[in-house]
């Protein structure tokens, strides 16, 4: 499928030339940090050195008081405290983080995650029966909770509080609990509301030793858990996000906690620094591969191992657990690919639905994603679970998915989720309305232009402009992601030098790419999926390339790589 190249404004000519005599940079550069915001010696130093100070006072988000209060006074009265919180990623790095943090000041504390395939998502009736059979009397939930308001009003009826740290939309009804914290709840003045569900659970430990006077640097440990969770989350890294991943990743790559670093060396991935994409794409998978296929206990487990031991053994069952979605994943989305081929590809309709009882619940996220990525249309892919049809939702860029479910709500049991992932479940009886309508919502409100895939270009680049000084300061733009992702660039009329190759069982290839303007200095690349062009490269023709540049790390030697996103054949320069 052909992408469209969309080259990003520049930036005020004027700003950019004083922005790059003042920090003594490449223009292109300083063309992307103004494109960023950043447009002065000070903006800069804050952009590249990110200060824990400058973390927003977690007693601005609304209920935090009453928050810090029930836990102060859990801990003198020796209540059961039970930390609760989602299978995935987020869920059980939040659990694990203030589970291990509580446990510090009260031996009376216990967690819980829920069955993805006897619970399902959220704040179960089983968890709450669960805690009042172990005496809780405060359930404090993570990444979860902001509408299950019927839940909450199950366990205050039996005397216990709930404390809620979420950070999704909240319904037209705030839950009764105790305490509801949520940066994205309307009459919640706190600064930043995008944090993930750890971010909002790493805020009340911060008010908590804020009050009770315990030192900051308590917290310090706990951020490597942090950055797993908003890397892995793909929420925007964006203001207090990229201070806490910022910091989150040095303590990732110098002090790691147990259960992390074997998942680093189970991954391969303590033989060079440890970046966010390291997280998305290695460590994420394994840690949600536990929820996915067996029990997000085991990720918790991992998490919280006082023993490298223990963390050793774990981190061997969450690789086995990942090695099993893996397969899984394949099988599924073979079929799932095919089942798409068989109705047309997905040509005639302007979304994708599909429904097969027997696919594993643990994966059709995964499978969804996958969807997308083939198609380029928003995509639901639905199983059955315990009699109740049950799935997920990825969307396009730039298409509220979210919206689009919503405007089905009277199909459905339950949904949740933001604008580009979702979860619900319906029965089956109503499966093919939700699919008539979910279709007819989505066709007319989506636009051909949003259908056509697009690679947003940062700026226009020239070999010569890559040198190892550009790359340095390149990389001080991390940590990457939503709201500051790695930047693109185009270069035009590039040929590969004769030494480029298929690799990767003929699907990739491996180049080494010259400009006409620099025929002497080959840059190696990747580019994964793209294959096709080999034959009208090697036979001398040029192409345009858009790319991002990254480090290619090689038996412990570093050097500097483009990852090609796409290529262009354009005919021979005469």
């Amino acid at each position: 499928m052909e992408k469209i190249w969309k080259v990003k404004e520049s930036g005020n000519p004027v700003s950019v030339r004083h922005l790059a005599a003042e920090l003594d940079i490449d223009q292109t550069l300083a063309n992307l940090l103004v494109q960023r915001g950043v447009t002065s010696f000070a903006e800069a130093k804050m952009f590249f050195r990110p200060q824990l100070a400058d973390l927003h006072d977690p007693f601005l988000m609304k209920d935090m008081d009453k928050a810090v209060a029930r836990v102060r006074r859990a801990i003198q009265t020796n209540e059961r405290m039970m930390i609760y919180g989602d299978y995935d990623v987020d869920g059980t790095t939040a659990v694990s983080m203030v589970y291990s943090f509580l446990k510090r000041f009260s031996p009376h504390v216990l967690f819980y995650i829920p069955d993805r395939y006897n619970e399902g998502y959220g704040i179960s009736f089983q968890g709450i029966d669960y805690a009042k059979q172990h005496a809780v009397s405060l359930i404090i939930a993570l990444d979860c909770g902001i509408k299950a308001n019927d839940r909450v009003d199950y366990a205050r009826e039996r005397g216990i509080d709930f404390i809620i740290c979420d950070h999704h939309l909240p319904g037209n009804d705030i839950p009764q609990a105790l305490a509801v914290l949520d940066p994205k709840r309307a009459d919640c003045g706190y600064p930043f509301d995008e944090l993930s569900g750890c971010g909002v659970g790493f805020k009340l430990l911060q008010a908590f030793c804020m009050e009770q006077r315990v030192p900051f640097e308590q917290l310090i440990p706990f951020l490597d858990l942090v950055a797993v969770s908003i890397a892995s989350d793909v929420v925007p890294m964006v203001g207090e996000n990229r201070v806490l991943v910022y910091y989150g990743l040095k303590q990732l790559n110098e002090n790691p906690s147990r259960g992390l670093q074997a998942i680093i060396k189970l991954a391969g991935l303590d033989r060079h620094p440890v970046s966010t994409d390291d997280i998305v794409f290695k460590i994420g998978p394994r840690i949600n591969a536990a929820g996915r296929m067996e029990s997000g206990k085991t990720a918790v487990d991992l998490l919280t191992a006082d023993s490298e031991e223990l963390a050793v053994q774990m981190g061997l069952a969450v690789n086995v657990h990942n090695d099993d979605r893996r397969h899984v994943d394949r099988e599924i989305t073979r079929e799932a690919i095919a089942m798409v081929d068989r109705q047309g590809g997905g040509q005639s309709q302007k979304a994708i639905v599909l429904f097969n009882p027997s696919w594993h619940i643990g994966v059709v996220g995964i499978v969804a994603s996958r969807l997308v990525e083939a198609f380029y249309r928003p995509a639901i892919v639905l199983t059955e679970s315990n009699g109740i049809v049950i799935g997920s939702a990825r969307s396009i860029p730039g298409f509220d998915l979210y919206e689009a479910i919503g405007s089905c709500a009277d199909l459905l049991e339950t949904f949740g989720g933001h604008m580009y992932a979702a979860g619900l479940s319906l029965r089956e009886e109503h499966l093919a309305a939700f699919r008539v309508r979910f279709e007819e919502q989505v066709a007319a409100t989506i636009s051909d232009e949003l259908l056509t895939p697009q690679i947003d270009i940062d700026a226009c680049l020239d070999f010569k402009q890559i040198t190892p000084k550009f790359f340095r300061i390149l990389k001080q733009f991390e940590p990457f992601g939503p709201g500051n992702m790695s930047p693109v660039f185009i270069t035009e009329k590039v040929y590969d030098n004769g030494h480029g190759r298929r690799v990767g069982n003929g699907e990739h290839l491996k180049l080494a790419l010259i400009q006409e303007e620099e025929p002497y200095r080959p840059v190696p690349a990747i580019a994964f999926n793209y294959a096709a062009h080999f034959d009208y490269m090697r036979t001398g023709n040029p192409i345009d390339i858009c790319y991002s540049i990254s480090e290619n790390h090689y038996r412990g030697a570093a050097n500097i790589q483009l990852s090609v996103k796409d290529i262009k054949e354009r005919t021979a320069v005469t």
